[in-house]
């Protein structure tokens, strides 16, 4: 087979170079359509359930409702597990599934769960889903500041404004914020005013629910037109609820909810706060990208948004991006491509010190491209992304292998043939293929078979590594074919005539190896006892090496944690917060400080106010 497939690329080489074509032409469209990040995505497949519970302390946010709850999502198909964080005032349920489940049919599962258990919990109580993202989808931050708007102004700006063009960018999971004030209608009561009119809080509260809402009164048919009746009765301002009446006393004399209360506007208790530099508090808006989105180009949507928003803000207001993954991935793409790009030449370099024929180590080294479309065509199409793990593990030396030989001895059979004809010296490249094409394909499924076991890995290991392993055995794989049907085929056009010259260097070396050879056949018992003495001193260093799971990525930020008292308030861990950022900033390479205290809107994150990023 491996024969025939060879003799058929000599033959039909215009079907070859058609082949070779659509080879670039695909694997340079997956190249500028594959997805592009720092590492492999590393989190499992999960669905989260947030239960937001105001006032109430983590001994009962478990009983009444992470335990049912999570006791509800039980069962569920193909789950690997649930688990809860109750913290007071919020429960946050966790329904791991197995990597291969559809994340959209694991959030209906769990939605249907989570209708069912909703009935169970406190009055008041709505659960809801968390965004279809990961904790590594937080690919962008940025703060929104003015010296002349309020926390509250900013915060309605980021809500009404800001976030709603930004959650429209194609995927864009969600855009939570963090810090700010929302805006609330404060209904003060005084119970001695209340007493005084014989009136109650819960008759205050049913006045003001009856009063706040618009309905449909039918319509009117008068000359042939129809007229809609709307009934407004929204509260607008702190006038209109001031003027809600509450009761009617004898003689049709009301009570206005001003006579026994007093109505401002006001802030909603918090559970975060952002600040910046030492110079107090401020808003941060966080873009969570969906689960499988291209990361590099959904900052990049974000940053043109963002360009468009800024036209449209009040005159003083800026956002100020302050972490942007795309740098991070720019970065380590760029590096690996370098990487690449040299590793290429110095192959280049080699081969044509060693072939000492430019014609053949070009046609060796133009297997490294096409090998790495052929594999960035196979990563598009089974949705594994370039980053520093799939890529930085490509060796040339293992791409290159195959057509080293396949060359060398095409090379080497041109030259002991002399001057031939075109058809003498496709029958040469022929007989010269056949004879190392067995060996060559023995070699690439030995290379190949040392990964084999990586994809056997489950959990947190088989995400960080199937990639790389993916990658190194679809490149070795296409550098075969090529070096079997590319590789013949341009050899036939571009090796005419091979005359190999001597090489002084080369000839000493091979000298030196052979009298090597015969003193290591000639004592053998030596040869072994000094490979099996090598091989124990290697063992015995293994317990000094180093190990990590994962190669170190500088992307030039540093996350600080604070933890204070968990009775310490908000104002208290600002302060604190304060007190930090002006410490660092003293120091000439920090150029920011952004401090996140507390958890966001959204609570994806459930850090309590005592705790700080």
């Amino acid at each position: 087979m491996i024969e025939r497939l060879m003799a058929l690329a000599l033959r039909f080489r215009v079907a070859v170079i058609a082949a070779t074509l659509l080879l670039i032409a695909a694997g340079t469209w997956s190249l500028s359509r594959i997805n592009y990040d720092a590492f492999p995505d590393l989190t499992p497949n999960q669905v989260q359930v947030i239960t937001v519970a105001p006032g109430l302390s983590p001994n009962e946010v478990e009983n009444l409702v992470s335990y049912p709850m999570e006791t509800a999502m039980m069962g569920l198909p193909r789950t690997r597990g649930v688990r809860s964080i109750s913290k007071a005032g919020l429960s946050v349920i966790t329904v791991s599934y197995d990597d291969d489940v559809d994340l959209y049919f694991a959030r209906s599962q769990v939605q249907q769960r989570m209708q069912d258990a909703a009935t169970s919990l406190p009055a008041g109580m709505q659960p809801s889903l968390g965004p279809p993202a990961t904790p590594m989808g937080e690919v962008f931050q940025y703060l929104v500041e003015s010296k002349t708007l309020s926390l509250m102004e900013l915060k309605t700006l980021q809500e009404y404004t800001i976030k709603p063009m930004l959650r429209t960018l194609p995927g864009v999971a969600d855009v939570n914020s963090w810090g700010g004030l929302v805006q609330q209608f404060h209904v003060l009561a005084d119970p001695s005013r209340l007493a005084g009119y014989g009136l109650t809080l819960d008759a205050l509260q049913t006045a003001l629910a009856e009063n706040n809402g618009n309905f449909g009164a039918g319509y009117i048919e008068n000359r042939g037109e129809r007229f809609t009746v709307r009934g407004l009765g929204r509260l607008g301002d702190t006038t209109d609820i001031g003027n809600v009446v509450v009761a009617t006393r004898e003689g049709g004399t009301p009570v206005y909810v001003r006579d026994v209360a007093q109505v401002t506007i006001g802030a909603m208790p918090r559970e975060g706060a952002v600040s910046r530099d030492g110079t107090g508090e401020t808003l941060s808006g966080m873009i969570v990208m969906l689960k499988g989105a291209n990361g590099k180009d959904v900052v990049t949507r974000v940053q043109a948004r963002i360009a468009e928003i800024r036209r449209l803000l009040p005159t003083g207001v800026t956002i100020n991006a302050f972490y942007n993954q795309g740098e991070v991935v720019d970065r380590t793409t760029n590096t690996v491509f370098r990487n690449l790009l040299e590793g290429g030449l110095l192959v280049t370099l080699i081969l044509f010190l060693f072939l000492r024929n430019l014609r053949a180590s070009l046609i060796t080294a133009s297997v490294i491209p096409l090998s790495l479309l052929f594999a960035f065509l196979l990563m598009k199409r089974f949705g594994y992304s370039a980053n520093l793990m799939s890529l930085g593990a490509l060796d040339f030396g293992l791409i290159v292998d195959a057509s080293v030989v396949m060359v060398e001895n095409f090379v080497r059979r041109l030259g002991l043939a002399g001057p031939t004809t075109s058809e003498q010296r496709r029958d040469i490249l022929r007989r010269a293929a056949f004879e190392v094409g067995r060996p060559i394909v023995f070699g690439v499924c030995i290379i190949i078979a040392v990964y084999l076991p990586i994809f056997s890995l489950q959990g947190l290991e088989g995400r960080m590594f199937t990639p790389m392993a993916f990658t190194v055995c679809v490149a070795v794989l296409g550098s075969l074919l090529i070096a079997l049907t590319y590789v013949p085929m341009i050899s036939s056009f571009l090796l005419t005539h091979v005359n190999e010259k001597p090489s002084r260097w080369y000839d000493a070396a091979r000298a030196r190896y052979e009298r090597t050879l015969g003193w290591s056949l000639s004592h053998r018992w030596a040869v072994v006892v000094g490979a099996a003495t090598l091989l124990i001193v290697a063992l015995s260093s293994v317990p000094f090496l180093g190990t990590e799971f994962m190669p170190k990525l500088d992307e030039g930020s540093l996350l600080i944690e604070t933890r204070r008292l968990p009775s310490t308030s908000l104002p208290q861990g600002m302060s604190i917060a304060r007190e930090v950022e002006v410490t660092l900033l003293r120091f000439p390479e920090v150029q920011s400080i952004v401090t996140k205290m507390g958890r966001p809107e959204l609570a994806t994150e459930t850090m309590g106010l005592y705790a700080g990023d």
